[in-house]
């Protein structure tokens, strides 16, 4: 009788538990403390304890597993790894400090408009030079080419840059053609990437055509980049347009006098 009756009560023990204990929870955001909702006797022993405090709220979905920090941490969790910031930064451009972006930039100097005011035009002149002399004028960015009757041709043009202009008067010794370029000693000492030697064509720096200065270094000559035209960026020679320096190259002649001021 006793084998009997004993099994059939821990069964019966083991029943009634669960159901005075109450169901079990899942949801950490409700607090329905388990031993307040039990009844006192046997199934009581099955309810939890009571918590000290209520568990704080938390969300599951926002919640990230730990993987301890350091290097696990950079290897497994998600997001982890650095993310590089990129900013874009303008290549230089020698002559205005940016280069031109791959859309149209307003600031791309290669799209710029040459002033009106510095294009080949006849004007009035009332200096004192016989016709067919040039007059460089580095203050105003312009060249006469005299003509006579209080009238010459004036074109705009490249001056020398700071600490590299120049007076004085010379004479056309030698006229050339799509010049090649062979840089000058004092150039490269100063600018060593620059090339030896470039032969003449559109990308050479000489432009369409150049007249030869004296016994000097500096030149009249065109240019592969008519937006420097009224500026000052050379290292003395005087830079025109291509379609400029062929008009003005057309009317002059080696022996025609050159006067810078």
């Amino acid at each position: 009788m006793q084998r009997i009756a004993f099994p059939a009560l821990v069964t019966t023990l083991l029943a009634l538990g669960p159901a005075f204990a109450g169901p079990l929870n899942l949801n950490s955001q409700t607090t329905q403390p388990a031993a307040a909702s039990a009844p006192s006797g046997i199934g009581s022993i099955f309810a939890a304890p009571p918590a000290a405090e209520p568990a704080p709220r938390m969300s599951y979905a926002a919640t990230e597993p730990s993987y301890g920090g350091g290097f696990l941490e950079f290897l497994f969790r998600p997001g982890s790894a650095p993310q590089r910031q990129y900013q874009s930064e303008p290549e230089s451009n020698p002559i205005y400090g940016r280069a031109p972006s791959n859309d149209q930039d307003v600031d791309d100097p290669r799209l710029r408009q040459v002033d009106p005011r510095f294009r080949r035009q006849e004007v009035s002149y009332d200096g004192r030079e016989a016709a067919g002399t040039i007059v460089i004028n580095t203050r105003e960015r312009m060249l006469y080419l005299v003509q006579g009757n209080g009238r010459a041709l004036r074109y705009g043009i490249g001056v020398g840059r700071p600490g590299f202009t120049w007076a004085g008067t010379h004479s056309i010794t030698n006229m050339r053609e799509w010049p090649d370029w062979r840089p000058p000693a004092e150039m490269l000492r100063r600018q060593p990437h620059l090339p030896r030697y470039m032969r003449g064509g559109p990308d050479n720096p000489l432009g369409a055509r150049a007249m030869y200065l004296g016994s000097t270094l500096y030149r009249i000559h065109g240019s592969n980049e008519p937006w420097t035209i009224g500026t000052q960026v050379s290292s003395g020679c005087i830079r025109m347009r291509n379609e400029d320096v062929i008009d003005l190259y057309s009317r002059v002649r080696v022996g025609t006098r050159v006067v810078v001021i």
